[in-house]
């Protein structure tokens, strides 16, 4: 009987990662169920969901000379499959401004506080060293509807961000 597992491979980018990884894990038998793979600040990051038959440590061993020869470093976990549960947002909010510590937090946290479930966040340091621009970009189910969270972000905003808020038309059916 097969399970589901968490992957997490993170290293130094270089050409053939996903190549590598996603045949390691075919030829050994396992299937891939949700993925997400991404370039940050000169290193990769892979998170994969993982159909196979045997157990954590089966599911290392397999990957461990891909991890080894790439230099990535692997985790794995046993997890709940919980495929075809998507949470279809229906907002997308996105902050820009001079970077500064504490911007997620003070942003995410207002949000929470709003009613926002974060589906995903995706963030950039941008401009240069000596004038870093931050820009984050979020998508989630607004439970309490846009004008809470135009209220929640209104303190980023006085600070000197900058906030757009738009729904994202969903065409479902």
């Amino acid at each position: 009987m097969s399970g589901w597992f968490m992957v997490t491979l993170v290293g130094a980018d270089r050409p053939g990662i996903v190549a590598k990884v996603a045949s390691a894990l075919f030829e050994g038998g396992a299937n891939l169920g949700e993925a997400s793979m991404m370039r940050l600040g000169g290193n990769f990051t892979i998170m994969l969901m993982v159909r196979f038959g045997g157990s954590v440590k089966q599911l290392q061993s397999l990957l461990d000379n891909e991890a080894e020869s790439l230099g990535l470093r692997l985790h794995v976990d046993r997890i709940e499959g919980g495929l075809h549960r998507h949470h279809i947002p229906d907002v997308r909010v996105t902050v820009y401004g001079a970077d500064r510590a504490g911007i997620v937090a003070q942003v995410t946290s207002a949000l929470a506080e709003a009613g926002l479930d974060i589906t995903d966040l995706q963030s950039d340091v941008g401009g240069s060293e000596t004038e870093p621009l931050y820009v984050m970009t979020i998508e989630g189910r607004a439970r309490e509807g846009i004008e809470a969270l135009r209220s929640a972000l209104e303190i980023v905003h006085r600070e000197g961000m900058d906030v757009d808020i738009e729904p994202i038309e969903t065409l479902i059916g």
